[in-house]
């Protein structure tokens, strides 16, 4: 059963036995879920022998040629994520020494966060690779790359207004 038909199939059940409820947020969320499950299909095999995660990657990777000191606060914000996942996410980087944390003078509870040269080595060694994997993906979109991304603007758009609005 294709994606579209278990949506239609799910939006239809929904609507016969529940049919004040509004399931058209489902049509975009089914769709950004399907694209991040084929994004996470095209690094599995990168990331199954690899020494980090993906997550663990996306938190190196703006540490590699930062030139500014960075905080795990600012790892969030950047990010998206919550300060605590951060915090877990870089205690454990720590432990596997991809990652120090200096205190700043300023701010004892506060941390500047640098990649080791083992961090930057992984970071070299699987960031590309990744890329070129989601680059793969996105080969067919040619002329329509522009469209798309300037969809997924609006989209983004919309939803941090939504989330402000709250």
């Amino acid at each position: 059963m294709t994606d579209a038909s278990l949506r239609e199939l799910t939006c239809a059940r929904w609507a016969e036995f529940n049919p004040g409820l509004d399931t058209s947020p489902m049509e975009v969320v089914a769709q950004i879920k399907r694209v991040v499950a084929l994004l996470e299909l095209a690094v599995e095999p990168i990331y199954a022998s690899a020494d980090v995660t993906v997550a663990e990657v996306e938190l190196m990777v703006p540490l590699r040629y930062a030139v500014e000191p960075v905080t795990a606060a600012r790892l969030a914000e950047l990010l998206g994520m919550t300060r605590a996942g951060v915090s877990k996410a870089l205690g454990k980087l720590e432990r596997r020494s991809f990652i120090e944390r200096v205190p700043t003078a300023e701010d004892r509870r506060s941390a500047s966060i640098t990649l080791t040269d083992a961090g930057k080595s992984i970071v070299d060694e699987v960031f590309p690779r990744e890329l070129a994997a989601h680059g793969r993906l996105f080969d067919a979109l040619g002329a329509k790359r522009g469209r798309v991304l300037d969809a997924l603007d609006v989209l983004a758009e919309s939803m941090e207004d939504g989330v402000s609005s709250q």
